[in-house]
């Protein structure tokens, strides 16, 4: 046949395959000769009786079990009804007897099985706990009443290999002990005693450091040694510090009353995307002489270039080409003005969803807070949706941060016409649900007002639409009748670090945040954590100016001389060398599951924040559910946590970061947990597990 397609049809020769003779390769058979031999193999064969195996014609016993075939091959094909019984004996017989022989055998194979597999065991024993440093002794009288007697032999041997390098391991930890004045790896922690902190006395090198790890991985967690692949090695060894109730503030570090007027007060603008917060900081600069009249005329003229002329207040805060893009604030922006009786910080905290992490960075350094809602229909009602909007969550953030004080800035109120019932209906809606998250109604201040419009801000509503009904403080009253809450001045220095500049040209690096505690000054010895670097304070800056003195509650920029510059990051914490706070990756929280979480499971992966720490954590523990008014437990270890309930629990860490217990210090003790772009629970800190 011609190919599909093929149509020249008169050019085929069909006598091309004429001539079949030339394909024949004599693969001819005789049918007949075929079936005779199948027949003659089926026959040469012969079928054990027990195995039910196929046998060669002239095997006269199976070649599996050893049968005797029946008849013998050659012999008589015929059997008589006596051989038929004697065979049928022969067969039960030799049933019994084979099966007696494989039980029998196979229990003989275990049992040599158990034994070597004892032995491993006992060995694989006897190393690991030479490695971690327990007591041998007491696992040999442990396995010794077990297994009775016969470990004496295997224990003489593998303590006479073992005794020359545990004498040595012995006289290293003596001396190391001589020197450390603590015993590394022998951590305890609790409200009784003082708690262990990180020791920095010598560093390794990170190869060999991850080499360490990764043959003993016991061993590394005893001795703290934290080593990230993506950094440089931080190898910390956990050394007893004395109380800080022994500390004695020096003369400098109190403030003076005389020349400090004005006080230090940290204040956070949030509340969900849209809802005008960076116009609101922008007018207000503005208004206040912060913002020239040249550098808003230059923010209007951008805006307008890019179609965005109402933005242009809130590009005096949002200075990046990508936020000014997209048009909302991504980072934590800084601003600085006066009141009559505060200094103000003002933290511009972003509003979107997917930067509620830098929002908590800046809710962390917060003394009090202004919560924007837009009033305008259908944004507040996205805004403080319990599932989309981010008006609950940043109060449920401030509130787990400690801010007790919060300005409820009622936004847009000249979209609404001023309307009273709109403003009144807001207040109802957000008032109590400020309460459930155990605001006090005493703490919170309710403004009316209109960024766009300058309605309400520094001075009385001009609109009579909003004056005829409103007769209470202006924005700017109500952030100076905020009161300031006591600094702990006193204290060992402590400062969490919020970022990080370094200078290449010049190799130097700041390291910036709020003094939770403490002061410092030029020339001040400081402490890294957790790498434990120690260093020196070059210079100070506060509000981008410099200063020589720092106290509690300041935002200051610290200069650092004499450490490497990796080991300051994000994250970490400037404090007291004497006093250096604990590392830890295992720890115990209380917690409450915040409203529409989804529910906490054993081994549920979050997030783990702490001041501006983030890391990944694993749920290792349930350990009791809490009466929410009493704290006692009411039931332990539950199979899950849902909406509304309190919980002990403790979470594994990922890579340690710098904690203390909520008593000793509230700063590093409050925590938040959240999973797929949610906070679902917050809590705090009440007992760091250290690894023994």
């Amino acid at each position: 046949m011609p190919r599909k397609g093929f149509s020249n049809f008169d050019d085929y020769d069909d006598g091309f395959d004429e001539n079949d003779d030339a394909y024949d390769y004599d693969y001819d058979y005789d049918d007949d000769e075929h079936e005779e031999a199948e027949h003659k193999e089926v026959e040469i064969a012969w079928r054990c009786g027990i195995c039910t195996y196929d046998n060669d014609e002239s095997m006269n016993a199976c070649d599996i079990c050893g049968a005797i075939r029946h008849p013998v091959a050659g012999g008589n094909q015929t059997i008589n009804n006596n051989t038929g019984t004697v065979s049928s004996i022969l067969k039960i017989l030799y049933y019994f007897s084979s099966s007696l022989i494989r039980i029998s055998l196979l229990f003989f194979l275990i049992s040599i099985g158990l034994c070597f597999y004892l032995i491993s065991l006992l060995d694989m024993v006897f190393i690991f706990s030479y490695k971690i440093g327990m007591n041998i002794d007491t696992i040999i009288q442990d396995f010794r009443l077990l297994f009775g007697t016969s470990m004496k032999q295997k224990e003489r041997q593998y303590l006479s290999e073992q005794n020359p390098v545990k004498k040595e391991r012995d006289r290293s930890e003596t001396s190391s002990q001589g020197r450390s004045n603590a015993n590394v790896g022998s951590i305890k922690s609790g409200k009784s005693l003082p708690k262990p902190k990180a020791d920095t006395s010598h560093e390794t090198n990170s190869s060999s450091k991850n080499m360490e790890a990764s043959e003993s991985l016991t061993g590394s967690m005893n001795k703290m040694s934290l080593t990230r692949e993506t950094e440089t090695s931080r190898d910390i060894k956990i050394r007893s510090s004395r109380s800080k109730s022994n500390h004695k503030p020096e003369e400098w570090m109190l403030l003076d009353k005389e020349s400090d007027t004005l006080t230090q007060l940290n204040l956070a603008i949030v509340g969900h995307v849209d809802s005008g917060k960076s116009t609101l900081s922008g007018r207000l600069l503005h208004l206040l002489g912060r913002i020239s009249q040249k550098q808003m005329h230059k923010f209007e003229k951008e805006a307008k270039l890019q179609g965005k002329g109402s933005f242009a207040y809130a590009w005096a805060l949002d200075e990046t080409a990508e936020e000014r893009e997209r048009g909302i604030t991504m980072t934590v922006a800084v601003a600085y003005f006066n009141t009559k009786r505060h200094h103000v910080v003002l933290l511009d905290s972003p509003g979107h969803k997917d930067f509620v992490p830098n929002m908590i960075a800046g809710a962390t350094q917060a003394d009090a807070a202004i919560l924007v809602v837009d009033a305008s229909i259908g944004a507040f009602e996205a805004g403080f949706d319990n599932l989309k909007g981010q008006t609950r969550e940043h109060a449920r953030v401030l509130r787990g941060f400690g801010v007790e004080q919060v300005i409820v800035a009622v936004n847009k109120m000249d979209i609404v016409a001023y309307s009273k019932e709109r403003f009144d209906l807001i207040k109802q809606h957000v008032g109590s649900f400020l309460q459930s998250c155990r605001f006090k109604e005493s703490s919170l201040t309710w403004i009316p007002l209109s960024a766009m419009e300058n309605q309400n801000l520094v001075s009385a509503p001009s609109e009579s639409r909003l004056s005829s009904w409103y007769q209470g403080p202006c924005l700017l009253d109500a952030i100076d009748s905020v009161k300031s809450p006591d600094r702990d001045v006193s204290k060992p220095l402590l400062m969490p670090i919020c970022d990080v500049v370094r200078s290449n040209s010049h190799g130097q690096v700041s390291a910036c945040g709020k003094l939770e505690a403490g002061a410092v000054r030029s020339g001040s010895k400081i402490m890294v954590m957790p790498s434990g670097e120690p260093g020196t304070v070059r210079s100070l800056e506060r509000d981008s100016q410099g200063c020589t003195i720092a106290r509690a509650g300041d935002n200051v920029a610290i200069a650092l001389q004499g450490i490497d510059a990796n080991q300051v990051m994000a994250g970490g914490v400037l404090c007291h060398p004497d006093y250096p706070v604990s590392v830890a990756t295992r720890l115990e929280l209380m917690v409450l599951v915040l409203e529409g979480a989804t529910p906490i499971l054993l081994g549920s992966q979050l997030e783990f924040h702490v001041h501006h720490a983030k890391e990944a954590a694993t749920v290792v523990k349930l350990v009791a559910m809490l009466d929410p008014k009493t704290g006692e437990p009411t039931k332990k270890s539950p199979r899950c946590l849902t909406a509304k309930q309190s919980a002990m629990l403790e979470v594994s860490l990922q890579y340690p970061v710098c904690v203390e217990t909520f008593s000793e210090s509230r700063a590093l003790g409050r925590v938040f947990l959240r999973s797929s772009g949610r906070t679902v629970a917050m809590g705090k800190i009440t007992r760091i597990i250290h690894d023994s």
